[in-house]
């Protein structure tokens, strides 16, 4: 179907999990020729399958650039996901796009994708159960656009400075719940926290989705660390609960943020480094399938208190309290974000701490009985 992308899928099939691989190939679609990169980890062998991440470019960006400046090669590595960095086509002005309804394009973006993912699924042992689609700017609007066109194959979307265009908004019609995942600045002078013609106001998106996943209207609020006093921006993460088949409606909410990736290596003005947008999206993406969240606890916030446990300090330095009403031992369990367990006990009377002094600086999971709370350790 394709001689060039058959022949170097060949090769790379070949030598996994001998190296990573990184293959530029074309498909043709509705008579066009259409590019894109492929990036396979050294983890992948083929035997079982794994998932995969649509990575969109902005306007007049490329596959390239979106590559190293929205990174996930890295983390793909270690979790054994591919990633696909699709190529857009010219517009009337010769400015590279995704066709999300904007200035008149005629090309297939919707059509070109499914088609791409059908093409990589022959070559490569992909989980159909788990495609997600994130980009940066346009290719966020591409990404809610396949989630209103293309959702009988795409699990969950994430958007970095990205939105919903009107065309998008008006004829979204999404065949299941989808977890939604918004990263945005609230100075971003490109594509404006609060619309403009070409695009939706990010309220305006997040109540949309909130709505079609009959989520819980009132959302929990966690200020991130400020641990980059010098970027000029802090980071809130608002959490829409309750959803149909527990999917989650999510954004970090960038105070001061400009159109950036965050934390990427190609920073400018603007650019927040608190998160990590790469690994906020898969972490993000690595708890869904298409079917919903994958196994285990609907995640509780730190901040959340409830009439049976609560725990502090969050973010903690060294160790954790765990306040409970029950005089009851409860068994805990922690987990990093990619669900590993690191330790286990039991919080009884005679035990209400939990010591973390030893572990690196990173986000992870605490499990206590039936509820589970994001922990933060600095």
């Amino acid at each position: 179907m394709k001689k060039i992308a058959f022949l170097v899928a060949f090769i790379g099939l070949a030598f996994s999990g001998t190296s990573q691989q990184t293959i530029t190939a074309t498909i043709t679609h509705d008579a066009l020729q259409r590019e894109y990169i492929l990036y396979v980890p050294a983890s992948y062998t083929g035997s079982s399958a794994v998932p995969l991440v649509f990575n969109f470019h902005g306007y007049t960006s490329n596959a390239t650039e979106q590559m190293w400046y929205g990174d996930f090669r890295s983390i793909a590595d270690t979790a054994n996901f591919i990633i696909v960095h699709p190529n857009g086509m010219p517009d009337a002005t010769g400015t590279t796009h995704f066709n999300v309804g904007w200035g008149g394009s005629t090309v297939d973006d919707v059509g070109f994708a499914s088609a791409l993912l059908d093409s990589i699924s022959l070559d490569y042992n992909i989980n159909a159960e788990r495609v997600y689609s994130t980009g940066m700017s346009n290719g966020g609007f591409m990404s809610y656009h396949l989630a209103c066109q293309l959702s009988d194959k795409i699990a969950a979307i994430a958007s970095v400075t990205g939105s919903m265009s009107p065309a998008t908004f008006n004829s979204c019609n999404p065949q299941h719940p989808t977890p939604i995942l918004e990263i945005h600045g609230t100075a971003d002078g490109t594509v404006p926290y609060t619309g403009a013609n070409f695009s939706k106001s990010i309220i305006d998106v997040l109540d949309y989705w909130v709505n079609f996943n009959n989520n819980n209207t009132t959302p929990s609020v966690t200020n991130i660390p400020d641990i980059n006093t010098s970027d000029g921006s802090t980071v809130e993460h608002i959490i829409y609960h309750g959803g149909d088949n527990d999917a989650t409606v999510e954004h970090f909410k960038i105070t001061g943020g400009q159109h950036t990736w965050a934390s990427t290596a190609f920073p400018s003005a603007g650019t927040n480094f608190d998160i990590d947008a790469s690994v906020e999206v898969w972490k993000f993406f690595s708890r869904y399938d298409i079917n919903g969240l994958i196994g285990g606890p609907t995640l509780i916030e730190s901040s959340q208190f409830n009439d049976e446990i609560s725990i502090y300090p969050n973010p903690t330095t060294n160790k954790v309290s765990i306040q409970s009403m029950s005089s009851k031992a409860t068994p805990y369990e922690l987990y990093s974000i990619h669900g590993r367990l690191i330790l286990s006990g039991v919080n009884d009377l005679s035990s209400r701490e939990i010591d973390l002094s030893y572990l690196p600086q990173n986000v992870y999971i605490l499990k206590i009985g039936s509820h589970s709370f994001k922990l933060f350790k600095l």
